[in-house]
C-alpha cells in the first residue's frame, strides 16, 4: 500500500522526523546549528509559521501553520532536510528517507499535539520536569504565560494517534 499525503493549503500539520538509524545525534551542536540554518534559510523562500518545537536525541516533533495559498510541507521537508546533510557534511547522515504528518483538524486535536510536543522528553525519560529540557519551544510559552513553568501533568491527557 502506498502512503498517501493529505495535503490542505493554510494548513496546520504535526510532524515526526527521524535520525538515519534512530542515531543520537540531534541535539549535537553541529546539528542543531545545522538545522536551525536550514530552517531559517527554507522559511525565506517558502514561509511557514512554527507553532511547537521539540528536537530529542533521535527524532523531533513539530507543529506547522502553512500560508493560505500554500499546502506544500513536503518541499519544505526536502530542502531542510538537503541543506542541513550539506552543512553537516557526507561523514553522517542525518535523517531516515520518509517523515511522518499528521493534519490537525480542530482545536482540541491542536491542543493535544501541541502538549504532546513539549511533555515528549518527559515521556521519553529524558528530563523529569519538561521545563528542564533546552531544546523545545515550552520556554517561549512560559514567557508569553501559555504554560506555567512547572506544567507537565503525568501525559495521560495529551495521546496522539501515533506515537513513535
Amino acid at each position: 500500500m502506498r502512503y498517501r499525503r493529505y495535503y490542505r493549503a493554510g494548513g496546520t500539520y504535526f510532524f515526526t522526523l527521524v535520525a538515519h538509524k534512530r542515531q543520537r545525534i540531534l541535539t549535537g551542536d553541529a546539528v542543531r546549528s545545522a538545522l536551525r540554518e536550514a530552517v531559517l534559510a527554507v522559511r525565506e523562500k517558502y514561509p511557514f509559521e512554527i507553532a511547537a518545537w521539540v528536537l530529542m536525541p533521535d527524532h523531533l516533533h513539530t507543529i506547522w501553520h502553512l500560508p493560505e495559498n500554500d499546502a506544500d510541507f513536503s518541499e519544505r521537508w526536502r530542502q531542510i532536510k538537503r541543506h542541513s546533510q550539506y552543512l553537516i557534511g557526507a561523514d553522517t547522515r542525518l535523517w531516515q528517507k520518509r517523515f511522518w504528518e499528521h493534519a490537525i483538524c480542530d482545536e482540541a486535536d491542536f491542543t493535544r499535539h501541541f502538549d504532546y510536543v513539549h511533555f515528549n522528553p518527559v515521556k521519553h525519560g529524558h528530563v523529569s520536569k519538561v521545563s528542564d529540557w533546552p531544546f523545545s519551544t515550552f520556554h517561549r510559552y512560559v514567557k508569553q504565560g501559555t504554560y506555567p513553568l512547572n506544567w507537565g501533568g503525568n501525559g495521560s491527557d495529551f495521546v496522539v494517534a501515533y506515537d513513535e
